[in-house]
């Protein structure tokens, strides 16, 4: 889940006019301790990915789908200490776009971060919205085809839509609720799976049983696992906007962050071991809800197995709303700042909302949907969530690169420092999850991500070109 992203884009952020005028800028209220930042990181990890994409990384390495999630968990974790050390250096709610300006100060390279950061909510929040489609299918029993669950996602995407429209207040406290609800359906499934395990009624020896595609060896097959799986550990990088409303950050954010990372991977990995012990791998690769089809598998008679399904639309549900307010507002803020057409900062007079914006972030989300679901055996969720971490894996390079750059800009006061050697390995692990020779994965990802891409250069092109014209037309009549 995540948290939306009301700043300015970083690239006019880093000097304020109060700064330019001497002045001390009033700084948001640090009212965050450590428990609440913890339910915050555990929550924000905590969503779409392992609720639907269990079944699709059992199916690429066979029942140790735990593998993945470990490996996935080891990536996030060495990246996690690049972004230790900035938001401990730099505690400003902005992330990884502000990083990479004061690193390398183009300003294109600023707005490709923070579009793609932009497609990357989008891509979640069609892959939540896929999820939620099939689990609401599954809790009603209603049978229906691949065309009537694209038909239910699409509906669901415009419900999201209204409420985006209508403006949604998001909060800490808020969080810490979902928190809760995610969690619940989590460790159902693994006390559920415990439970079968434990009374005779699993096969444990599938835990650590490789089954790899035939035109995959071990290690391909664990790469494009691990590239999927990391779609379930994203989210982390979103707490860095916290730092600004953290008390004293550079002693509790560092610990924080490592310890709910530590809190979520234990949970994947219980889960992923329950699953496959429970469930025949060859069911779970097939199942749109994996984790349902585990908990009434290993408990058919039991009432909390039944209510899996409206618990993980709930949390999916939630996933798709906060990235798609947090898509429409990064876009609307782009286009304040000028580096996107004007039309999209367009705000609506009463509902005081980005109207314009949440238009075209919704019409694209309804365009992958539908892309993606025309073939009736298509991986829609997988597809997506490959997608997203593609995505968010080129920022996470980016990111530790950044870090090493960094390292000659000194600033006053004390933080985390990452070493020599970490951030070269998260730069080098996010890379090869993300190139196709080395990662395995769908080449339908990098073509999606390809048009998003696409459509943002055109967009500031056509920007750029606008703002060339508008100051020619300024000289002349000068």
């Amino acid at each position: 889940m995540r948290r939306v992203r009301t700043v300015a884009p970083p690239w006019e952020a880093v000097v304020s006019a109060a700064e330019v005028q001497n002045e001390s800028p009033p700084e948001l209220k640090r009212v965050i301790g450590p428990k609440l930042l913890l339910l915050f990181i555990v929550g924000d990890i905590l969503g779409t990915g392992v609720y639907a994409l269990t079944g699709q990384v059992a199916g690429e390495v066979g029942g140790a789908a735990w593998l993945p999630f470990l490996v996935a968990f080891a990536v996030a974790t060495v990246t996690a200490f690049s972004y230790m050390e900035l938001v401990t250096k730099y505690p400003q709610a902005a992330g990884a776009a502000l990083y990479v300006h004061k690193a390398f100060g183009v300003h294109f390279l600023t707005f490709l971060v923070c579009f793609v950061v932009m497609c990357s909510g989008i891509t979640s929040a069609s892959a939540a919205s896929r999820a939620f489609a099939a689990n609401l299918v599954e809790g009603f029993g209603l049978g229906l085809g691949n065309v009537g669950v694209l038909l239910i996602a699409m509906g669901f995407i415009l419900l999201v839509m209204a409420v985006n429209f209508r403006g949604v207040s998001e909060s800490v406290k808020l969080n810490v609720v979902l928190t809760l609800v995610e969690l619940t359906g989590l460790l159902t499934v693994i006390l559920l799976g415990l439970y079968a395990i434990f009374g005779g009624e699993a096969d444990f020896s599938r835990v650590v049983l490789f089954e790899t595609p035939e035109d995959k060896n071990v290690l391909l097959a664990v790469s494009t696992a691990t590239s999927l799986a990391f779609f379930a550990m994203v989210g982390f990088e979103d707490s860095v906007n916290m730092a600004e409303e953290t008390k004293d950050p550079t002693r509790i954010f560092p610990r924080t962050m490592l310890t709910g990372l530590s809190i979520t991977a234990v949970i994947y990995v219980l889960v992923s071991i329950c699953a496959v012990a429970v469930v025949p791998v060859g069911v779970l690769r097939e199942s749109e809800t994996p984790l349902v089809e585990v908990a009434q598998t290993a408990a058919p008679g039991f009432p909390m197995s039944d209510l899996l399904p409206f618990i993980s639309m709930f949390a999916v549900a939630n996933s798709a709303l906060i990235n798609m307010m947090m898509a429409s507002r990064l876009l609307y803020g782009m286009s304040r700042q000028r580096v996107l057409p004007p039309f999209l900062s367009a705000v609506h007079p009463f509902r005081r909302t980005p109207w314009v914006s949440i238009l075209l972030t919704t019409a694209i989300a309804l365009a992958l949907i539908s892309y993606v679901s025309l073939a009736p055996d298509s991986p829609v969720v997988a597809i997506l969530g490959g997608t997203t971490s593609l995505l968010l894996l080129t920022v996470f390079c980016v990111v530790n690169v950044s870090v090493l750059v960094l390292r000659r800009d000194r600033v006053p006061q004390r933080h985390f420092h990452a070493g020599p050697v970490l951030p070269v390995v998260g730069a080098v692990a996010c890379a090869y999850l993300v190139l196709p020779w080395t990662s395995g994965r769908d080449p339908e990802q990098y073509r999606i991500a390809g048009i998003l891409v696409a459509l943002g250069v055109v967009l500031w092109g056509i920007t750029y070109v606008w703002k060339r014209r508008s100051t020619q037309q300024v000289d002349v009549r000068r």
